[in-house]
């Protein structure tokens, strides 16, 4: 029973995964669809101060109960999976189907920013603001930041830390917060390729992340729940200018491997990268998989609700 139980829960955990990896699909909401939302946060929480004491005098057997292993590791173990498995078919989707992949994160992340939206309880001018200043933040970050963003190890780390917390909140994508950065498609690569020491330096910021932000996030919803939403609603809409699927590059760099790279990109109307390009700007396909991608974060919010119901009737 143990065994079919830790099965389960890794199933549950490979749900999460290939929703993190999505850009504008949340690893959150799929385990409070999961039903294990309450027990992942409270898990996370237990690594703290008394488990540090518990690892550094080798008390191995208390500390697996204290932060709740049976739990942790099946479902740590399932995310892992789906990451690592669909990273390189994301990684070829972005290369060889650019249009279409970024369409559909489009799609996505409209989606999301409206479903977040709905979190918030009252609007008023605090909300208002704290909108316009995340979406402001975002904005500015697509347009001021280049398009390749430092690979040193310590923006590494830092996109590590940042983009693990969306883990543990519905609506916010890991994915998302990695694009970003800028730095979704150079991780998926690393992932792809098992590139040892970019995953491992990842690792290290998303367990700081993910430890110190769980408190951090807990405090903040506590107190200032709507301005809290009201911000990372605003993050979401303001990156929607970096996923515009056409683009004009502007500036070029040339990679390690000595390919040349789009530094500076803006972003351009169908017609016009078509005309610039000499290429099909694929218009029907895009906004066929950009609703697909609207309507995919809707019937998982649909799914939530039926499993919310249930569980209060």
């Amino acid at each position: 029973m143990k065994f079919t139980k830790s099965v389960v829960l890794a199933l549950k955990g490979c749900a999460m995964g290939m929703a993190d990896v999505v850009p504008g699909v949340s690893g959150g909401t799929i385990a409070f669809i999961s039903g294990i939302y309450e027990e992942l946060i409270d898990s996370i929480r237990s690594v703290d101060a008394t488990a540090l004491r518990l690892l550094a005098r080798l008390r191995l057997g208390e500390l697996w109960r204290h932060v709740n292993g049976r739990f942790l590791l099946p479902v740590l173990t399932g995310i892992a999976i789906a990451v690592f498995s669909l990273a390189r078919l994301m990684t070829y989707l972005l290369e060889h189907h650019p249009i279409e992949i970024w369409s559909f994160f489009f799609g996505l992340i409209v989606a999301s920013a409206l479903l977040v939206s709905k979190q918030i309880g009252r609007w008023d001018w605090r909300t208002a603001a704290a909108l316009a200043v995340g979406a402001a933040a975002a904005w500015w970050i697509t347009v001021a930041t280049p398009t390749e963003t430092p690979n040193d190890w310590w923006f590494v780390m830092l996109s590590g830390a940042v983009a693990i917390c969306a883990m543990i909140l519905p609506g916010i994508s890991g994915a998302f917060i990695l694009l970003l950065l800028g730095k979704y498609q150079y991780i998926m690569q690393a992932v792809g390729d098992l590139n040892i020491p970019v995953i491992a330096i990842f690792a290290v910021g998303a367990a700081a992340g993910i430890i110190s932000f769980s408190h951090l996030l807990s405090w903040l919803l506590k107190r200032w729940h709507d301005v809290t939403v009201a911000v990372l609603m605003g993050f979401m809409v303001g990156s929607l200018n970096k996923v515009w699927p056409w683009k004009e590059t502007v500036e070029t760099y040339t990679d390690s491997h000595g390919v040349l790279q789009p530094l500076v990109e803006r972003n351009i109307a169908p017609g016009h990268f078509e005309a610039l390009y000499d290429k099909p700007s694929l218009l029907a396909e895009a906004v066929l998989l950009c609703a697909a991608g609207f309507l995919a974060i809707y019937g998982i919010e649909l799914l939530a609700r039926i499993v919310l119901k249930k569980r209060e009737e």
